[in-house]
């Protein structure tokens, strides 16, 4: 029997404890495994007013100070990684191997925030290039814009956080952070750590909850910037709630990736059975449809299928495990069914289709239908489906028939299709010689069409979570007045 995990709201500076919990039942050990006290309306309120009054003592922190806390908070998370990597495998059935590399990469990300606090800086504006700014001197400034709101999915729950809180607070913002109600208490550990670090209490809040909480928070006139990462209705009502004000949105993909006939076909295959089912697939650029030139179509289909079925499948504190558990069983399930309708229009199953709770098989489905769901819809699952094509030309158009653009990847030695592919592809990020399943967290990420607005990464995302602001000095120059 594990222990529950009691995790509270954080508001005004307490740790809000008593009343209504909502419990998680992890999806693989079947047992609630952290109970979360969930925001009441009060709570809410007080929280608003709280960061609004905030704003200004936060602001006034010197950017080394920031710095120093988010350097802390980064040696803090890896001697800890072990504890947060059973956290995750608990409330999400998440594979220790997956765990222990989210951890990774919050601390990398942490210390990248870190660096660019110390970056934050302005310009001097060239106003004396134009006779009418003769005589004057312009300065600008990276000013925090205002109380943030991160909204965080469960997927990867620490490392999302922590892009959207080191990001926020390294621009010297206030922050009120609404975690996945599938993830509480990984999530609040993650900020207590930080509290740890230094962060002072005027600087994070913590309210769980469902949509409702977010709903209100999102439509506060107190909230300057919402950071919200997760599903495509979601992200709508989202947007629809905040009005206006800045909305940066993250809302998943449908991840295609090219293998073409100089590709190395059996690198690609391990390439793409590793990062098509980390985390049972449940990542917005997780391998999905991978489009292989014709004369090649075969040998992949049967090596993918080679290296997938020797995938570890099982118990997420299994550090051998490959493969976890989905989210919950109507996941697992949702993927079962949609794997079933593309065999029923023609496809073949060769490895998967099947789940035992809320464990799927790694399944990979050959030559689907184009319009069926595996292909166009966001699977978001252990799941990915190998199609062939003929011409180079075709295969990116069928990859833009995507509703969604967030990554994508390419096999190949051949620099002109590389380059065309980056042209022509519409998606935020293109991975050479490697699968859409890449990222480093100092590098921008994020999409174009229903992937949503805005850049993630520490640099990107304090630009979006600062303003700029203007110093005019009339009559005195730096420059020369005549």
């Amino acid at each position: 029997m594990n222990a529950i995990h009691d995790t509270g709201c954080l508001v005004a500076g307490q740790w809000l404890t008593e009343g209504p919990r909502a419990e998680r039942v992890g999806p693989y050990v079947r047992q609630v495994v952290s109970r979360a006290r969930t925001a009441q309306a009060d709570d809410v309120t007080a929280a608003l007013d709280y960061a609004r009054r905030s704003a200004r003592a936060i602001a006034r922190l010197a950017p080394a100070t920031r710095a120093d806390i988010l350097e802390r908070a980064a040696a803090a998370i890896s001697e800890r990684g072990e504890e947060f990597a059973r956290l995750l495998a608990l409330e999400l059935g998440k594979p220790l191997k997956d765990g222990r590399g989210e951890v990774l990469r919050v601390a990398d990300t942490l210390s990248v925030a870190a660096a660019e606090a110390r970056r934050i800086g302005g310009e001097v504006l060239p106003v004396a290039g134009w006779a009418r700014g003769v005589g004057n001197t312009a300065l600008t400034q990276r000013a925090p814009a205002g109380p943030v709101l991160a909204i965080t999915p469960f997927n990867a729950p620490t490392n999302l956080l922590a892009h959207k809180l080191a990001a926020s607070f390294a621009a010297g913002n206030t922050t009120i952070v609404k975690p996945p109600p599938q993830a509480p208490a990984v999530s609040t550990a993650l900020v207590e750590l930080l509290l740890d670090a230094g962060m002072p209490v005027e600087a994070v809040q913590v309210l769980h909850g469902g949509g409702e909480v977010g709903a209100r928070l999102c439509a506060a006139p107190e909230i300057a910037v919402v950071s919200f990462t997760g599903g495509v209705a979601a992200g709508h009502a989202v947007a629809h709630a905040a009005g206006p004000k800045r909305v940066l949105l993250e809302l998943g993909g449908n991840a295609a990736t090219i293998v073409c006939e100089d590709a190395d076909v059996a690198e690609a295959a391990r390439i793409c059975a590793r990062t098509g089912y980390s985390n049972s697939g449940q990542s917005c650029i997780s391998v999905q449809r991978v489009y292989v030139q014709r004369s090649r179509f075969d040998d992949f289909a049967d090596a993918l299928t080679g290296e997938v079925k020797a995938l570890a499948v099982g118990d997420p504190l299994d550090p051998a495990t490959d493969v976890g558990s989905m989210v919950d069983d109507a996941a697992a399930e949702r993927v079962v069914r949609w794997s079933a309708e593309a065999a029923g229009a023609g496809a073949r199953i060769t490895a998967g289709g099947s789940r035992d709770g809320a464990v799927m098989a790694p399944t990979v489905v050959v030559a689907p239908p184009r319009d069926a769901r595996v292909v166009r819809e966001e699977v978001f699952g252990a799941l990915v489906a190998v199609l062939p094509y003929d011409g180079f030309d075709e295969v990116i158009e069928e990859c833009n028939r995507s509703s969604y653009g967030l990554q994508a990847g390419i096999f190949t030695h051949d620099v002109r299709r590389i380059l065309t592919a980056w042209r022509e592809l519409e998606v935020g990020g293109l991975i050479v010689n490697g699968s859409s399943n890449f990222r480093l967290d100092h590098v921008p990420f994020g999409g174009v069409k229903d992937s949503g607005i805005g850049r993630e990464s520490p640099r990107w995302m304090i630009e979006d979570f600062t303003v700029t602001k203007t110093l005019m000095l009339k009559g005195l120059t730096i420059w020369g007045d005549q």
